[in-house]
């Protein structure tokens, strides 16, 4: 089944504002306001790590977030290959420094996600530049597992042209300590781009973690809110807004959503 990347090119409205985190050119978020009474919720956007692509993408989760009344930011940062460190350093940095120029502007609580690339990148900020805040960290569909990504070549050897000739030590979130706040994974069955068993591969290494199989979804379906994979995704990022937090529980296995984007791709 072809992958429908239909949500990576769909208009999308444009963020309330931009923010600056840094001094270099990626060093910049797009910003949507919310309630002052709802949580900030930062998304770390996907594209293996690859500079052709950006945070315009995400924007239609984005958009989607913040029509519920959430204060939303999705940052930037530098995807140059073979410096992964580049990308850790930033989005540690945006991390750091923009739920604290936000403060006031929401209720204090933070929920981290990424989606695919990005999830990796959110996965390592649990473990390694956690934000202030931070209640939860919600990976979509992520490269959860360097060592695994690497070994099954995804998308042309990508793990391999992020890292270039730099040691993965500290990098790979299913190899860094298990973060000390609660962390969902969400991933669809019919990923092709991303399978699901790097999920899973994190999970083994962290039990902690909570993993929902979304059925049928493939690695686009969880940034499109048109997708019929989204209440599976929104339920997790909104949980802090209506306190319902569903990452709390601690199943004994994955958990397979009654969700399918069968015919979606």
């Amino acid at each position: 089944m072809a992958e429908d990347r239909s949500v990576l090119t769909r208009p999308a409205p444009a963020p309330d504002g931009e923010l600056r985190y840094g001094p270099e050119p990626d060093h910049v978020a797009d910003h949507w306001r919310g309630r002052p009474d709802a949580p900030l919720i930062i998304i770390i956007h996907g594209g293996f790590w690859r500079p052709g692509y950006d945070r315009r993408h995400i924007r239609p989760l984005a958009t989607a977030l913040a029509r519920t009344g959430l204060n939303v930011v999705s940052i930037e940062y530098r995807r140059v290959p073979g410096a992964p460190r580049l990308a850790t350093a930033d989005v540690a940095a945006a991390l750091g420094a923009l739920p604290v120029e936000l403060a006031g502007e929401y209720d204090g609580r933070v929920v981290v996600t990424g989606h695919s690339a990005g999830g990796h990148l959110a996965l390592w900020a649990a473990a390694s530049a956690p934000p202030p805040g931070l209640t939860a960290t919600v990976a979509l569909a992520a490269v959860a597992d360097l060592a695994l990504a690497d070994r099954l070549g995804l998308d042309g050897g990508a793990v391999r042209d992020f890292l270039g000739d730099t040691p993965p030590d500290g990098l790979d979130p299913a190899r860094l300590p298990a973060p000390a706040r609660p962390v969902v994974l969400v991933h669809g069955t019919a990923d092709e781009i991303v399978p699901l068993q790097l999920s899973r591969a994190y999970r083994e290494a962290h039990p902690a973690a909570r993993l929902i199989d979304v059925h049928g979804a493939g690695h686009f379906a969880l940034i499109d809110p048109d997708s019929t994979a989204w209440p599976a995704v929104s339920s997790n990022l909104t949980a802090p807004a209506t306190n319902a937090e569903p990452w709390r529980r601690r199943p004994d296995s994955s958990e397979t959503t009654g969700f399918s984007d069968l015919g979606r791709g």
